[in-house]
């Protein structure tokens, strides 16, 4: 298969997958994507944040002393 043409194809499914998942996704009202921000993903992001900081140093002393 020529390489255009595969690249076609592949510019035609991601567009569909891309134009399905929008046209099934639900669409968030500004407030609902706000209270969504606040009440899940900064809270999640700090969590996060603590685990990450914490990992790297209980693990970075143990890396180093090898």
């Amino acid at each position: 298969m020529p390489g255009f043409l595969w690249f076609l194809l592949k510019i035609c499914f991601f567009f569909f997958v891309f134009a399905w998942v929008k046209a099934t996704v639900p669409r968030y009202r500004y407030d609902q994507l706000m209270r969504l921000g606040w009440k899940v993903f900064l809270p999640l992001s700090l969590v996060m944040v603590v685990l990450v900081s914490g990992w790297v140093v209980f693990f970075k002393p143990l890396l180093h002393a090898a």
